[in-house]
């Protein structure tokens, strides 16, 4: 039995694949390209289709779960748009320096070298410093825009960056001032890296929110789906224009991804700030550990290391999915628990 031109096995894959990978995007605001783009490609797609097909996933769950994060005011639309200006520029410096390597002959090691290194050094980075600050209390579930942040809770590299009283300044949700220039350059910083990198850059960008400009973490991850809707929208179109997307894997892929976005979304706003950092960190981690597996499996023309990557990168997804489940039932108990005990 066929629909969508796909078999019911593949669609049921591919909507099971799509709700674990929403509850991801919705949660951290990454996820997406990370783990699709690798598994098409392991499944034999073209890579052309794999890379198309993946951005316009990430183009209609960053939507979903934009409108999420909109719904529980976890989304500065001012900083989203400054992002966007500086990223762009970034963006387009790496890729001339990735065009450079590519004439030297050096671009696949370092980018894989790199790739490897940001991203286990980014989740160790953020595992370390959650667990280092400890509990701390939960997440409110409506973000004021113009309620002060407790200064314990911005990092202290966010600290001096904000002391940089260079105008014009710009007031961000949580009561947080930021020089714009400061804004533009970290916006430029991630940018260069995604673009050198070859990703989407929400695994840089969510971090970068938090601990250069100090937004709190929920608003941290609803402006980075806001910036993802415009370049996963952006690509996708450009690829389509080039028969790069495949609609019987978007489709499924996306009916999966419209519940587990917005179940991802909705945990930010229940789950420990401290638990959503550890659970980016180990999630990195895991990441940095498959990508290592695969270069090392290309540099050596193990194909079996390819699958074991693929491996790695689904089952730390699950792992921390699982995680991000367990732990909202958990909080919504304790609730229920306390207004019980309130009410008696």
């Amino acid at each position: 039995m066929e629909i969508l031109g796909i078999s019911l096995a593949l669609l049921v894959l591919f909507v099971g694949f799509g709700l674990l990978i929403g509850i991801l995007f919705g949660f951290f605001g990454m996820g997406g390209s990370f783990l699709v783009t690798p598994a098409l490609l392991v499944m034999g797609y073209p890579t052309r289709v794999a890379v198309g097909s993946g951005l316009a996933f990430v183009f209609g769950t960053s939507v979903i779960a934009t409108l999420k994060h909109r719904d529980l005011g976890q989304v500065d639309y001012k900083l989203g748009l400054l992002m966007i200006a500086g990223t762009t520029l970034g963006i387009e410096v790496g890729k001339e320096i990735v065009l450079h390597l590519e004439e030297l002959g050096m671009a696949g090691n370092i980018i894989s070298v790199t790739y490897v290194v940001l991203l286990g050094g980014i989740g160790l980075f953020v595992t370390y410093e959650a667990l280092k600050g400890g509990g701390g209390g939960g997440i409110d579930h409506d973000v004021d825009e113009d309620a002060d942040i407790d200064a314990d809770d911005i990092p202290d590299i966010a600290k001096t960056i904000q002391s940089y009283r260079i105008p014009p300044m710009i007031s961000l949700r949580g009561g947080v001032s930021v020089s714009l220039w400061m804004i533009l350059a970290v916006a430029f910083a991630t940018g260069l890296l995604s673009g050198l990198l070859g990703v989407g850059g929400g695994f840089i960008r969510m971090p970068a929110l938090f601990y250069l400009i100090g937004v709190p973490v929920p608003i941290a991850v609803g402006t980075d789906l806001f910036e993802i809707v415009f370049s996963g929208g952006l690509g996708s179109f450009l690829y389509a224009l080039d028969g790069g997307v495949n609609l019987s894997i978007v489709i499924p892929l996306l009916a999966g991804s419209a519940l587990g976005a917005r179940v991802g979304s909705a945990a930010t706003s229940i789950v420990d700030e401290e638990d959503i950092k550890v659970y980016f960190g180990v999630m990195l981690l895991g990441g940095a550990v498959a990508v290592a597996v695969r270069q090392i499996g290309n540099t050596y023309g193990m194909e079996v290391l390819n699958l074991v990557s693929l491996v790695l990168i689904v089952g730390s997804a699950l792992l921390v999915s699982g995680a991000v489940i367990y732990s909202s039932v958990t909080a919504l108990r304790e609730e229920a628990s306390s207004a019980s005990t309130v009410a008696d």
